[in-house]
């Protein structure tokens, strides 16, 4: 029997630790589950928003709706041949620990991927991304419930319209669909990516180009970089790195010789979102007791008591300066609520 909770403070629930209320809270265990509070006469009509870990929400005001916390786990063998294996996990399943457990098996394709907050479930949602690596690459199929018809719904990665920290689950059917499962197709054969970041350096230093250096690298670099969400409050990198034309990325590095840029074809360049906030001046800025973080300014942190509100004024004040100094407008990659 299901147990709804009713006025839940969230700030457990969320990695900015921003305490609202919300009016009604269920986990989710099982699909069963999942379609019995769906067809719930006295919920069928009330928002929802759906959590995982919350590390990826900014929640501005009290939730008048249902929370879905999703917490179907599971890591299921379904194939395999020499090449490949392919694995069904339950969308509530720590994706950090489904990565660590990858690793030990020896199965390739999302080790740069370690160390990214949440859950399993929110991974396609959001087509994370890290050091040169999408979680769309890894992805065969995306499983869930249509709220609507109730019924069970798979996407094949094609249907599931990936693109730069999107997918159909973010625009045309956002709130439609609630993935229960994802299934990823891995390799067993490793074709490292070590071009991003300080990766190359840090493999060098091990001797050893393996699966679990690789890993280890990544979690030392992130360690470095990014605060705990356990010890500072934060969901991780706030804004995407804008998509500029060519001609743009020029005139910019003629203007700024030291910024950061990622060629993506003969049309388009990548500008690192964290270099045009450090530059704006704006690493360390602090507004009430919400502050930009000192050493990834792609960072928004909680130092205190924040609110909401406070993150997104703060948000704001970045992408206005951002907009000023080089005309370029950043887009949030956390989801307001």
């Amino acid at each position: 029997m299901l147990q709804v909770e009713r006025a839940i403070s969230l700030k457990p629930y969320n990695t900015f630790a921003i305490d609202i209320v919300a009016d009604y809270f269920v986990r989710i265990k099982s699909e069963n589950e999942l379609i019995e509070i769906l067809n719930n006469p006295q919920y069928k009509a009330l928002p929802r928003l759906i959590l995982g870990t919350g590390s990826n929400v900014l929640l501005t005001a009290a939730f008048h709706g249902l929370v879905l916390k999703m917490e179907i786990s599971g890591i299921e063998v379904i194939a395999e041949n020499e090449q490949h294996v392919i694995v069904r996990v339950g969308a509530g399943q720590d994706w950090d620990n489904f990565v660590e457990y990858c690793v030990k098996q020896n199965w390739c394709g999302i080790e740069n991927l370690s160390l990214i907050p949440g859950t399993v479930g929110a991974c396609p949602v959001q087509n994370i991304g890290a050091y040169g690596v999408e979680v769309k690459d890894c992805i065969e199929k995306v499983e869930g419930i249509d709220c609507t018809t109730l019924k069970i719904f798979s996407l094949s990665n094609e249907d599931c319209q990936f693109g730069y920290r999107s997918s159909i689950f973010k625009k045309s059917m956002a709130g439609q669909y609630v993935i229960t499962h994802v299934i990823f197709k891995l390799n067993k054969q490793l074709t490292p990516i070590l071009s991003y970041g300080n990766i190359k350096d840090g493999i060098e230093k091990t001797g050893v180009v393996s699966l679990e250096n690789i890993r280890k690298v990544i979690i030392d670099i992130r360690n470095s970089k990014l605060p705990d969400p356990k010890d500072v409050p934060n969901a991780g990198s706030f804004f995407k790195n804008p998509v500029i034309a060519n001609i743009k990325a020029e005139k910019l590095k003629k203007k700024w010789p030291n910024i950061v840029l990622y060629p993506i074809d003969c049309e388009t360049t990548k500008v690192s979102a964290a270099w045009l906030i450090d530059n704006a001046g704006l690493k360390g800025f602090t507004y009430k007791d919400a502050k930009i973080h000192d050493r990834q300014p792609l960072v928004l942190t909680n130092i205190g008591n924040a609110s909401g509100q406070d993150i997104l004024d703060l948000a704001t004040i970045v992408l206005q300066k951002v907009k000023e100094k080089f005309d370029i407008e950043l887009e949030m990659e956390v989801n307001k609520v």
